[in-house]
């Protein structure tokens, strides 16, 4: 669902019909043959379209871990399948703008139920699940954007057939253990382990999830707890590799895959099936990753990462440099973009390779002391938490 929402949304901006109707002044600069390739989709209105999704998410997450704790992980999905398909309606049936960005901004299960021993792969596999719902919503707009005038329509409203799976998925699934034990729902939190692992020699891992509960229990104001000396370590690790995601440039590519191919000269067709492509690679690589993390380890795919993407960044701007230098490159330097992106993931691989630790193989509840204590930048800032434990004594 998530990665149909990332993925449709650049082919449905590419798509003229679209633009016509709400975006008059794109549609026109688009077809101006002296316009600036790199400026005919710069228009403001256009790009909140897109980054409304996450301006939404932003301020609901504040509330979505505290409603998720009390109500349990299914209620909490069926509601989110709701609400996306509400949205899924507006932005079918837009008529403005307005409507467009309404539908846009109405819309860890698997860490709790895995065996730590292949809990990397399965929490992968939700990127997979991202990275397939991006391929699918490339196929998509490729053949709806034939179809006028309302493929665009089309392309939006299918997003309601993920919502409605998850909905139907979320009314069969089993809760989670975990979410059934901080509710104080022991017994029925003992029997859906037991059910989940197939053997009722499950209570080690009981114990291990009772504890953590009681522990977060404890807490009880989290976000100042977040910014205590102890709670540094995760807390820097968990904001900057999302910080570095984004700057690697990826996600806007996804966003806009259709329109940056257009960009560099692709007629539509073209662009979007450049867009499938680029999905199949996605798509690909995530499985490479699935098979490999828990071998591995997150830290050698994260270093791997990084090396790939700074040399296909580099490589990227030098083509495009040479290929584009006679154009008094291309408007004063756009393709440096692609230096900018590099720069980021040197500074991502330093991050990975100095201050993030391995954790394959390490239970969550046995972070503290087997990973955080024992690594040299991060030992420094559990003393508090050992203070902590002491005053609590």
């Amino acid at each position: 669902m998530f990665g149909y929402d990332i993925g449709i949304s650049g082919g449905v901006t590419s798509m003229d019909d679209f633009l016509e109707e709400f975006f008059p002044v794109v549609y026109e600069r688009k077809h101006k043959a002296k316009e600036d390739n790199y400026c005919k989709y710069d228009n403001q209105g256009l790009q909140l379209f897109t980054s409304s999704l996450y301006l939404a998410a932003l301020v609901s997450s504040f509330v979505a871990s505290k409603v998720c704790t009390k109500h349990g992980r299914r209620l909490t999905m069926q509601a989110a399948s709701v609400f996306f398909l509400i949205g899924v309606v507006l932005n079918a049936a837009a008529r403005n703008i307005a409507m467009l960005i309404i539908g846009r901004a109405v819309p860890l299960f698997l860490s709790e139920i895995a065996p730590v021993h292949i809990r990397g792969a399965l929490n992968i596999l939700f990127q997979l699940d991202v990275t397939i719902g991006i391929f699918v919503a490339n196929i998509v707009n490729y053949f709806v954007s034939n179809i006028h005038p309302w493929g665009w329509r089309l392309a939006l409203g299918l997003a309601g057939v993920p919502a409605t799976m998850l909905c139907l998925g979320s009314m069969v699934i089993a809760e989670t253990p975990t979410s059934l034990i901080e509710r104080e729902q022991l017994m029925e939190g003992l029997a859906m382990l037991k059910k989940i692992r197939g053997t009722d020699n499950v209570n080690a891992e009981y114990e291990e999830i009772l504890h953590a509960c009681e522990m977060a229990r404890q807490v009880k104001r989290p976000f100042r707890n977040l910014m205590k000396r102890s709670s540094r370590p995760q807390l820097v690790i968990a904001i900057a590799m999302q910080v570095f995601q984004q700057f690697t440039g990826i996600n806007a590519i996804m966003f806009y895959a259709p329109v940056l191919f257009q960009t560099i000269g692709f007629k539509n067709d073209a662009s979007l099936l450049s867009a499938v492509i680029t999905g199949i690679v996605n798509v690909l690589s995530t499985v490479v990753s699935v098979v490999l993390v828990d071998k591995l380890g997150r830290r050698f795919l994260l270093l791997e990462a990084c090396g790939q993407m700074l040399i296909t960044q580099v490589e990227t701007t030098i083509e495009s440099l040479i290929a584009q230098a006679f154009l008094s490159m291309m408007c004063h330097l756009r393709a440096g973009i692609f230096f900018f992106f590099a720069a980021w993931i040197v500074v991502m691989g330093l991050f990975v390779i100095f201050l993030l630790p391995e954790t394959k193989n390490v239970p969550i509840d046995e972070m503290s002391e087997r990973v955080w204590k024992r690594h040299w930048f991060w030992k420094r800032f559990m003393d508090e938490e050992e203070q902590d434990k002491k005053d609590s004594v």
